[in-house]
C-alpha cells in the first residue's frame, strides 16, 4: 500500500488528504481541513501565508498520526507569489489576486509590448491579475519593494521552499504568470525586458513530477517525521484537476468547477493565432508537456460571495437552500455577464446583478431565488458560448463535457449545463484536484506509468455520473437573449 499526502489550497479553504493506492484504486482520507481567509489591511488584500504554513504542519502531524506517508505534494490557485529578500525571508505577505493594485494593468503593459506579441509568446488569456501585470504594478507603484526582492516564488513553490529550502518554479504554475515562452518552456526574455522586470528573481523551471527535496531537518525534528520526499506536482490546481479528468478518449472538453470555472480541452501543442487571441483563451502547461487550452470564467464565486453578502445582511443560507430557491424561481427571466468587472471583487454581488439587469433593460431580480437562478443560467449560457469558441479554435467536436471539482455537487447547474450546451455532462470526481495531485506523486514514485493509466484508476476509484441533455426552444431563445445583453 502506497500512501501519499496531498495539500490542496483553494481560494477559500485548504485540505490535507491522504491517498492510499493498492495497485487498482486510490482511497482518499481527509485528515485536515482549514479555511483560507484573505485579510484586508488598509487598502491591500493579503493572503495569510504564515497561517497557511501552520496548517500545512498541522496536516503533516495528523497524517503521521493516521499511519504516515511516503511523499508530499502541494497545489494552489495560480498567479500569486511571495517575494524573498536578501536574507531569504518574505518581504511581505503575498497579495491577493483580487486586490485593486492590478486594475488596468493589461492596458498599461500594452504600452510596452503589444497584446499580439504577448499572446504569441505566452498564449495566455489576458487578465489584470496575471503575475506579469502584478509585477508591472509593483515596478510602477512600489519600485522600492521590487528592488529588494532576490527571489519570486509562486504560491505552491513558496510552500515547497518552506518545506525543503529549495527554490524552483513548477512548470504548470509558472505558465499562469504570462512570463513563460510557449516555445521554450522557460521564462521569456522578451517579456521581462519589455516590461522592465528583474529576470534574476525568477527561479529555474522544473516539470511536474520532479522531486524537489526532502523535509528540512528542523521540520523533521519539530514534527517527528522522517526525511520525506517533497514532489512538485502540477502546482496549479486547475492542472491537477485536469490530470484527473476521467476521460476515455484523447479529445475531451472539461470544466474544472469551483470558485472559478475553467472550461477547456487538453492539447498536445498550444493553440494560438488571431482567432484564439480574439476569444482570449489561455494555453497553460500541464503534465508531460501537455497543454490546457481553456477559458477562465467566473464560477461559483458568484454564489459564494452572494452568500457572504446575505450573511453580512443578517441571513444565513446553506448552499442547498440556495439551490432549492433557484429551482423554484422563474426561468430565463434575466441574465448577467459573469466576467463583467462588477462581479470580480468582493462585495454586494446581488446588488451588482440588479444593477446589470437594470442597465441592460431586463427584469430586475429581487428575491434570493431569482438572483441565484440568474447566476446559474448565466453560467450555463457562458459555458455554451465557450464550448462553441473552443470548437471554432480547435476545429474539433466534443461528445460530452467532463465536469470535475466542487461544482459537481450542484446538480441544478450541471443539468443546466447539459441542457444549454446540448451534450451529456459527466460529473465527477468532486476531489479531482486532489486525485491529480496524488497521481503525479504516484507517477514520480513509479507506482503508475502515465496519466492515461491514472485516469482509468480514477474511473474505478470514483465512477462519474452521467447527465443527459434536455435541449429546448426555450434554451435557444435564452441563448440569443444572453448574447444580446452580454455583448453590448
Amino acid at each position: 500500500m502506497k500512501r501519499v499526502l496531498a495539500f490542496d489550497f483553494g481560494a477559500s479553504s485548504g485540505r490535507a488528504i491522504l491517498g492510499s493506492f493498492d495497485g487498482q484504486k486510490i482511497e482518499l482520507q481527509e485528515v485536515h481541513r482549514f479555511s483560507n481567509d484573505p485579510v484586508q489591511l488598509g487598502d491591500t488584500l493579503y493572503w495569510d501565508v504564515l497561517r497557511l504554513f501552520h496548517e500545512i504542519k498541522q496536516g503533516i502531524l495528523k497524517a503521521k498520526q493516521c499511519g504516515g506517508f511516503d511523499s508530499i505534494g502541494i497545489d494552489t490557485w495560480g498567479v500569486d507569489f511571495g517575494l524573498l529578500g536578501e536574507d531569504g525571508h518574505l518581504l511581505e505577505n503575498p497579495v491577493h489576486y483580487r486586490d485593486h493594485r492590478n486594475d488596468g494593468m493589461v492596458e498599461e503593459a500594452a504600452k510596452y509590448i503589444s497584446k499580439e506579441e504577448m499572446y504569441d509568446i505566452t498564449g495566455i488569456q489576458f487578465m489584470d491579475f496575471n503575475t506579469a501585470f502584478q509585477l508591472l504594478s509593483l515596478k510602477e507603484k512600489r519600485p522600492a519593494l521590487l528592488s529588494r526582492a532576490r527571489a519570486l516564488l509562486l504560491m505552491p513553490d513558496l510552500f515547497l521552499s518552506f518545506l525543503t529550502g529549495k527554490r524552483i518554479a513548477e512548470y504548470s504554475i509558472a505558465t499562469t504568470t504570462q512570463l513563460i515562452d510557449l516555445k521554450t518552456g522557460d521564462w521569456s526574455p522578451r517579456m521581462t525586458e519589455a516590461l522592465g522586470l528583474p529576470r534574476e528573481i525568477l527561479p529555474p523551471v522544473v516539470q511536474p513530477g520532479t522531486v524537489v527535496g526532502t523535509l528540512l531537518p528542523e521540520l523533521q525534528q519539530e514534527l517527528g517525521v522522517p526525511a520525506v520526499p517533497v514532489i512538485a506536482v502540477c502546482g496549479h490546481d486547475t492542472q491537477s484537476a485536469i490530470s484527473a479528468v476521467p476521460a476515455e478518449k484523447k479529445d475531451f472538453a472539461f470544466i474544472s468547477s469551483g470558485t472559478w470555472s475553467l472550461f477547456g480541452t487538453e492539447t498536445d501543442a498550444p493553440v494560438t493565432g488571431e482567432k484564439a487571441m480574439a476569444f482570449n483563451v489561455t494555453n497553460e502547461g500541464g503534465f508531460a508537456h501537455s497543454f490546457a487550452f481553456l477559458k477562465n470564467i467566473c464560477g461559483l464565486w458568484l454564489i459564494q460571495e452572494s452568500r457572504r453578502q446575505w450573511r453580512r445582511e443578517g441571513t444565513e443560507y446553506s448552499f442547498a437552500a440556495l439551490e432549492t430557491a433557484a429551482r423554484e424561481a422563474e426561468a430565463f427571466r434575466s441574465f448577467i455577464d459573469p466576467d463583467a468587472p462588477a462581479f470580480a471583487s468582493p462585495g454586494d454581488l446581488p446588488g451588482a446583478a440588479r444593477d446589470f439587469c437594470r442597465r441592460t433593460g431586463q427584469p430586475v431580480p429581487e428575491t434570493v431565488g431569482a438572483i441565484v437562478r440568474c447566476f446559474y443560467e448565466s453560467l450555463a449560457l457562458t459555458y455554451r458560448r465557450t464550448l462553441e469558441g473552443i470548437r471554432d479554435c480547435t476545429g474539433k467536436t466534443y461528445d460530452r463535457i467532463y465536469v470535475v471539482g466542487g461544482g459537481t455537487k450542484d446538480r441544478l447547474l450541471l443539468q443546466m449545463t447539459a441542457d444549454s450546451c446540448g451534450v451529456p455532462v459527466s460529473a465527477g470526481p468532486v476531489e479531482a484536484t486532489v486525485f491529480g495531485n496524488l497521481l503525479v506523486q504516484l507517477i514520480a514514485a513509479g507506482e503508475i506509468s502515465s496519466i492515461a493509466e491514472g485516469r482509468a484508476i480514477i474511473r474505478q476509484s470514483d465512477p462519474p455520473v452521467l447527465l443527459e441533455p434536455h435541449p429546448s426552444d426555450a434554451w435557444e431563445a435564452a441563448y440569443r437573449r444572453f448574447c444580446a445583453v452580454t455583448e453590448k
